[in-house]
């Protein structure tokens, strides 16, 4: 009730899962209170159905990651089994709940709808053409999608030599291709990222304790 009170636009609830319980109850009472500020939930898709049931009629605005396209990548690289098909199925939750139509407000914010963010990994170890063809295929060509190309390897990946395959940004050409893949579905709502500028611009500066995030657009 206060952060509506000082303006914000919205609360967005990052990594919110493990709070879920606590959260519905929250949101009723202050619902009850007047609250009417949207709530954003924003998570990297590795969520469970029964768990976004909870939070029916309650979200206004999905913000998932779809991070890798291939369960053997997944557990390679996040350590967690069947993120495929577990994020697959919660991401078909929240377009049951949410449709693909984006809500705009007079002011340019969003109010409520679903986009689904997709980071461009060297080496197609993303594999964004298969998440982009699930997306296209079993829920609608319109979901709305942040194609992002901010992926930057931290000193420890270039380091320690055992993921190679992570140790370097994008290329101009890997970006191209999944624009490309875009254009092919047809799958024109949404947002990209400027691949020259993203890896610098979304990276904080952690020498900078007041303000790390200052370059971020």
């Amino acid at each position: 009730m206060e952060l509506a009170k000082r303006g914000c636009h919205n609360i967005n609830l990052v990594s919110p899962t493990h709070f879920v319980p606590q959260i519905v109850r929250s949101l009723s009472m202050a619902r009850a209170a007047g609250l009417s500020l949207p709530i954003v939930y924003n998570c990297n898709g590795y969520e469970s159905v029964e768990t976004l049931q909870l939070l029916d009629g309650i979200v206004h605005v999905y913000l998932p990651d779809l991070k890798y396209a291939d369960e053997e990548l997944a557990r390679r690289y996040s350590g967690v089994d069947q993120y495929v098909d577990t994020a697959r199925a919660a991401i078909r939750e929240m377009y049951r709940q949410l449709g693909s139509k984006l809500v705009i407000d007079d002011r340019g914010m969003m109010i409520k709808g679903m986009i689904v963010r997709l980071l461009v990994l060297p080496n197609g170890l993303a594999d964004v053409e298969r998440s982009l063809t699930f997306i296209q295929e079993e829920l609608s060509p319109d979901v709305a999608i942040s194609l992002m190309a901010q992926y930057y390897p931290t000193q420890r990946v270039r380091a320690n030599g055992r993921d190679l395959l992570l140790s370097r940004t994008i290329s101009f050409a890997e970006w191209q291709r999944a624009l490309a893949v875009l254009d092919r579905l047809g799958m024109e709502n949404g947002w990209l990222q400027d691949w020259a500028e993203a890896p610098e611009c979304y990276r904080p500066d952690f020498n900078d304790r007041c303000n790390p995030f200052k370059t971020a657009v």
